[in-house]
């Protein structure tokens, strides 16, 4: 399967605007100094990579707060594309 957390990783450390552009599951998305633009064009971003579509309220649907919380909402929507 694909390396979802990785790949979440990746599109978040791509929008950061610090030197340093670690980032980690247990990473808040809130200590990682996004704006709210930043938010929206990570959605947009993961749902080009991966094909999905992230519902408007998805933090309030899926409850992510981390990087692996928001990694793992993506696993989800892959697995209930993969089912229809």
């Amino acid at each position: 399967m694909v390396d979802v957390v990785n790949q979440v990783a990746e599109v978040i450390a791509a929008r950061m605007r610090t030197v340093d552009r670690t980032v980690r599951p247990s990473d808040s998305l809130d200590s990682l100094g996004l704006e709210s633009l930043d938010v929206l064009e990570i959605a947009f971003d993961l749902e080009q990579r991966f094909n999905i579509e992230i519902p408007f309220n998805a933090n309030t649907a899926f409850e992510f707060d981390t990087v692996g919380a928001l990694a793992r909402a993506v696993e989800r929507l892959i697995a209930e594309k993969s089912s229809r």
